[in-house]
C-alpha cells in the first residue's frame, strides 16, 4: 500500500530527518538513501523496519536538517609522505629527471591527507528513535488506505453472495429443465416408442449426480464467510490469507462454471470471475 511518514531529532550533535514512502509490491523491499554518517546502521535500519511492514516497496531518505558538528583540521598522515617523497626523489636520480618534490605534490598523493569520520558518532538509539516515528506515521497513513480498500473487498463480497445465491436458486430449475430436454430427445429417437420411464429415471438421476453444485456453492459459502471474517477482524498477514481464499474461491467457482449447462448460471459465473479478479488486483495491495 501507500504511504509516507516522516520525522526528525536529534543525532550526532545535529539534526536528522528521515522520510518513508512506501508503494504497492507483493514483498518487503527497502531502499534507502542516507550521508554516509549511517552506512554502518543500514542494515540495522532494514531490519527495524520489518517490524513495521510485511509488504511494500519502503524508500527510506536521511538526511541532514543541521550538520553534525565536524572536526577542525585536517590529518597527515606524515610517515607515508616521507617514504613517498623519498622514493620519487630516488626514482628522480636513477631516471636523470630533475627537480624535486614540492608541498603541492605531496598533498596529491592518495591517502596522505585525511579528513576525520564521525561515522561512530551517531548514535544508533537516536536514528531508532527518528526511524520510528516515521515509520509510524506511514503505517497510519497505510492504515487509512488499508481501511478503504476492505470496505471495497466487502462490497464485492456481497456481490458474489448474492450471485452464489442466485445460482443456488436455479440450480433445482436448471435439473427440471434438463430433464424434460432429456425426455424430448428420448421421445424423438424413440419415435413414438413407448418409453422405459425407469431408465429415464436412471438417467436424470445420473444426470444430476454430474450436474450437482451444492458442494461447490457450500464450500464457496464457508469461503466467503472466512473472507469477510479476515477483513473485518483485521488479522495478521491478512494479504496473504486473503490470497489463498480467493484462490479458492475461484476454484469453486470454476467448477460450477463446468457443470453449469446453463445460460443464466453461465451468465451468473462470468460476473464472479470478473469481481474476483478485481479483488485479487487490490490484496496485492493489503498486508
Amino acid at each position: 500500500m501507500t504511504g509516507f511518514g516522516a520525522a526528525e531529532g536529534p543525532a550526532a550533535g545535529g539534526r536528522l530527518r528521515i522520510e518513508i514512502r512506501t508503494v504497492n509490491h507483493r514483498h518487503l523491499s527497502v531502499q534507502l538513501k542516507a550521508p554516509g554518517e549511517l552506512s554502518a546502521l543500514e542494515s540495522d535500519i532494514r531490519e527495524r523496519l520489518r517490524s513495521y511492514f510485511e509488504r511494500g516497496h519502503a524508500t527510506v531518505s536521511a538526511r541532514w536538517v543541521e550538520e553534525p558538528p565536524r572536526g577542525a583540521g585536517i590529518e597527515v598522515d606524515l610517515e607515508r609522505a616521507s617514504t613517498v617523497v623519498k622514493a620519487l626523489r630516488a626514482a628522480g636520480k636513477k631516471l636523470k629527471i630533475k627537480g624535486d618534490v614540492d608541498l603541492a605534490m605531496v598533498a596529491r598523493i592518495p591517502e596522505v591527507l585525511k579528513v576525520p569520520s564521525h561515522e561512530s558518532e551517531v548514535s544508533a538509539e537516536d536514528v531508532r528513535a527518528i526511524l520510528d516515528k516515521a515509520a509510524r506515521a506511514c503505517v497510519v497513513m497505510r492504515e487509512r488506505e488499508g481501511q478503504i480498500l476492505a470496505e471495497d473487498l466487502l462490497a464485492r463480497l456481497t456481490l458474489l453472495a448474492g450471485r452464489a445465491a442466485e445460482i443456488k436458486l436455479r440450480a433445482p430449475e436448471r435439473l427440471v429443465a434438463e430433464k424434460d430436454r432429456l425426455a424430448r430427445n428420448v421421445q424423438e429417437l424413440a419415435a413414438g416408442v413407448g418409453l422405459n420411464q425407469d431408465r429415464l429415471a436412471q438417467e436424470v438421476a445420473h444426470l444430476a449426480d454430474k450436474l450437482d453444485i451444492t458442494e461447490e456453492l457450500v464450500r464457496f459459502a464457508a469461503h466467503v464467510d472466512a473472507v469477510r471474517g479476515a477483513l473485518v477482524n483485521g488479522t495478521a498477514a491478512v494479504g496473504k490469507q486473503l490470497g489463498f481464499l480467493l484462490q479458492e474461491l475461484g476454484r469453486e467457482t470454476n467448477t460450477i462454471g463446468s457443470k453449469a449447462n446453463d445460460a443464466r448460471i453461465t451468465e451468473s459465473v462470468i460476473a464472479m470471475k470478473g469481481e474476483l479478479e478485481k479483488m485479487r488486483e487490490q490484496i496485492e495491495n493489503l498486508e
